[in-house]
């Protein structure tokens, strides 16, 4: 591992981490504190990227899956009150949604990155960070929850997420698990346009020349 990006790698690692730990605990009826953690994945991953180049941005995405699956592993043997604190599906939306929403989102920052192509800074990461949010949560919620994937683990009952009710409370009934996704997605995407401050001074000190 390449010395120069081990803090990268360290911080995916602690955000993997800290989100799985977090997202037992609620906020609210929509969310767990994980939603507020786990979106920092994309900003690590889109400030190495910039500094680093993809080819860096994508080894530090694998620490953050074999860490996302060590979690799971350890979460598995761990029992709560209904079973396992991480069951089959979960792991599985788990590492799909996070291995397949930050490889695009690498690929769309390379495409669009503003020292390759010109244009504003802020569009690869705003633009690369949207989609694989929007990414990974579509692939997580649905893996699951859906009630049409119940054959990946039919002796594990998720049908409390298929409760129909008020989207977030006032919207068109449909299953819980949508409101969880749709709160999710929100938080997803407002952290996305919050990030964009913290890249841009991150990114600038790790790219000034040295005096």
């Amino acid at each position: 591992m390449t010395r120069t990006y081990l803090p990268g790698v360290l911080a995916m690692a602690a955000i993997v981490v800290a989100s799985n730990i977090l997202v037992q605990f609620l906020f609210g009826n929509w969310l767990t504190w994980g939603a507020f953690t786990y979106p920092l994945a994309f900003l690590v991953n889109d400030v190495m990227n910039r500094v680093y180049g993809p080819a860096a941005a994508r080894r530090v995405v694998w620490v953050g899956f074999a860490v996302g699956v060590a979690c799971s592993l350890i979460g598995t043997q761990i029992m709560g009150e209904f079973g396992p604190l991480v069951t089959l599906r979960i792991a599985l939306g788990s590492g799909t949604a996070f291995l397949i929403a930050q490889l695009v989102d690498v690929a769309i920052f390379n495409r669009l990155r503003d020292d390759k192509h010109g244009g504003p800074w802020w569009r690869a990461p705003l633009a690369s960070t949207l989609v694989g949010s929007t990414l990974d949560t579509a692939l997580f919620f649905s893996i699951a929850f859906s009630a049409t994937l119940i054959f990946l683990e039919p002796a594990n009952d998720v049908s409390w997420a298929g409760e129909i009710l008020p989207v977030l409370g006032f919207g068109p009934e449909l299953p819980l698990w949508v409101s969880l996704a749709v709160a999710d997605w929100a938080v997803k995407l407002s952290l996305a346009l919050l990030a964009l401050v913290p890249f841009r001074l991150i990114v600038s000190k790790m790219t000034q020349p040295v005096a």
